[in-house]
């Protein structure tokens, strides 16, 4: 295909895909902004003013599953209640506590280890310069999909990548347009779409030793961001009908 042709099939297929997310969260910050009122309300109310709220991910997602920290003064006691509190708020899909020293960084669950092995010798595929899903790698993605599984009350990051030929831009764009691809994909397959999260880093990060040109830098990696145990709540649950 023409490069130039093919940078502009890319750029196609990314737009495309971030006109769709778009329109499907497009009132995401306000929601997650109510829920932030709410949480912060709740806080108050069981005596953790200390205690910070953070409803963004660190990829800096939003999301219902806020992260709570700091409070080191209060007792055990309080921050139970403040973690009850905010995690009964309707919509809160789960709190989790930052460690202490690391951040939100946490250990891999064994999820991560089961589909790093399934990937070490095969590749989700798509169709040259696009984000469409080669149909040979439907049963790759079903693999996939059933490792993650165990994972599911975790955030979960879908992150491509792309080797460095080509316009840095471009590579930016078909890498988040095929991480999406992705997301979907796995949507369809029952992982919730609220766990999964899409980054494209383009050539940034290459495969360590090997050529930022190397064709095997095209690759979708996952891992798991934190956990956040999903509790039940009238957002989560379908109504009658």
């Amino acid at each position: 295909m023409n490069p130039r042709r093919a940078s502009i099939v890319a750029a196609g297929a990314a737009l495309c895909l971030a006109l769709s997310f778009a329109a499907t969260n497009w009132n995401g910050p306000v929601f997650i902004a109510g829920l932030d009122r709410q949480a912060r309300a709740a806080r108050d109310a069981a005596g953790g003013k200390g205690v910070k709220l953070a409803f963004r991910d660190r990829y800096g997602w939003l999301t219902r599953h806020p992260i709570l920290s700091g409070g080191a003064g209060l007792d055990s006691a309080t921050r139970t209640r403040v973690a009850e509190r905010v995690a009964h708020v309707p919509g809160i899909g789960g709190i989790s506590w930052a460690r202490q020293g690391d951040g939100m960084r946490v250990a891999p669950l064994h999820c991560q280890d089961d589909v790093a092995r399934i990937l070490e010798t095969r590749t989700i595929r798509f169709t040259e310069a696009s984000a469409r899903i080669d149909p040979a790698s439907e049963k790759l993605l079903d693999e996939v999909a059933h490792a993650l599984r165990p994972c599911v009350g975790s955030i979960i990051a879908v992150t491509g990548h792309t080797d460095g030929n080509g316009d840095p831009r471009t590579n930016t764009a078909l890498s988040m347009a095929r991480a999406e691809a992705v997301r979907w994909a796995l949507i369809g397959r029952g992982i919730p779409a609220d766990g999964l999260r899409a980054a494209g880093l383009g050539s940034k990060h290459p495969i360590a030793g090997l050529d930022p040109l190397d064709p095997a830098n095209r690759r979708i990696e996952f891992s798991v961001i934190f956990s956040a145990p999903i509790k039940p709540t009238p957002i989560d649950t379908p109504g009658p009908g």
